[in-house]
């Protein structure tokens, strides 16, 4: 088959709270006249990124419960075969996996499955790397190393909010890992889109020559296993102040062993929908807008991280339900 027949695919992966989000919703929303089919991929039982990817006319497919390179990656390659069946009505396709992803075998599903393979073509591994937090990641985590080593190109984001130095150190330790990458310095995920996406940068040659047996099939696949995910939903409306001084307290005392927490909630006396997202210490939340027409409105929240388990965390969310 012909490259120009075949469907570019554009992976987004980058540690947990990096942005991803933010930079497929850039994606999503900019007006450059493509089509993007989109497959979203989470960890964890209560999937809420789907419903913060922006109203968009493209269609979002969700895989929720497992990494996007482990249990669901049937899920990956059927979802795959089903849009190679609609080709036409698309220009793209991106992939957001999990913060906890190695890239290494959602790479492999586009060469080892026949299918995907004769009909869609890997454009570039675009990473999102967290300026703040990202040499504490490299450290504990496998998978943030392999982000880092497979990309094509690297938004260091959030360098707004880091020190100038800590920027060259950050930069200084990726290029360690991967010196051929390019690397942009965005605050907000705010690269230009033709230094993102159409690049036909992926190089299955570059990947073979430190990842020798990358194709075959025991490719090494580690995980970090002391990493959890819990989630809690209600239909009771929340109360603000409980809430702020539960989170609040909750981020001071647990904050270093919570890498990921997102929620979408419904406070008592409040219109539009609250959304909010943070990294250990840091967390960032405000008003999304209306509630979907015709979907009842609840509050859903997601936890990832250590030892989850010991901060009593469905007590406090119960605790802060209006009475």
């Amino acid at each position: 088959m012909n490259r120009t027949e075949q469907v570019p695919v554009t992976v987004l992966t980058g540690f947990l709270g990096a942005g991803k989000t933010t930079l497929l919703n850039r994606i999503l929303t900019e007006k450059h006249g493509y089509r993007y089919a989109v497959i979203v991929n989470e960890f964890g039982e209560e999937g809420i990124d789907n419903d913060l990817v922006v109203d968009a006319d493209e269609e979002v497919f969700e895989m929720n419960n497992g990494c996007i390179c482990c249990t669901v990656r049937g899920d990956l390659i059927r979802i795959l075969s089903g849009l190679i069946k609609r080709a036409g009505q698309f220009d793209a396709i991106i992939v957001e996996t999990t913060g906890l992803a190695d890239p290494a075998p959602v790479i492999q599903t586009f060469f080892v499955d026949q299918d995907v393979a004769e009909r869609t073509r890997l454009d570039a591994i675009v990473t999102v790397a967290d300026a703040v937090h990202l040499n504490s990641q490299l450290a504990e985590h496998h998978e943030a190393d392999e982000q880092i080593a497979f990309a094509d190109v690297i938004l260091l984001n959030k360098t707004d909010l880091a020190e100038a130095g800590d920027v060259e150190k950050v930069e200084a330790r990726i290029r360690k890992s991967n010196p051929s990458a390019r690397i942009i310095r965005t605050a907000r995920c705010d690269a230009p889109l033709n230094e993102i996406i159409g690049l036909e940068a992926f190089s299955l040659e570059r990947v073979m020559e430190f990842e020798p047996d990358f194709l075959e099939s025991g490719h090494a696949h580690e995980h970090d296993n002391d990493v959890t995910s819990l989630s809690f939903t209600t239909d009771t409306p929340l109360d603000l102040e409980k809430f702020e001084r539960w989170f609040g307290r909750l981020l001071q005392l647990h904050g270093q062993d919570i890498l990921r927490s997102k929620g979408i909630l419904d406070f008592a006396g409040q219109e539009q929908r609250y959304v909010f997202q943070g990294v250990h210490m840091l967390m960032d939340g405000s008003m999304m807008g209306a509630w979907p027409e015709g979907k009842p409105r609840s509050s859903r929240m997601v936890f990832i991280g250590r030892n989850l388990n010991s901060m009593e965390l469905k007590e406090g969310f119960e605790a802060c339900k209006i009475k």
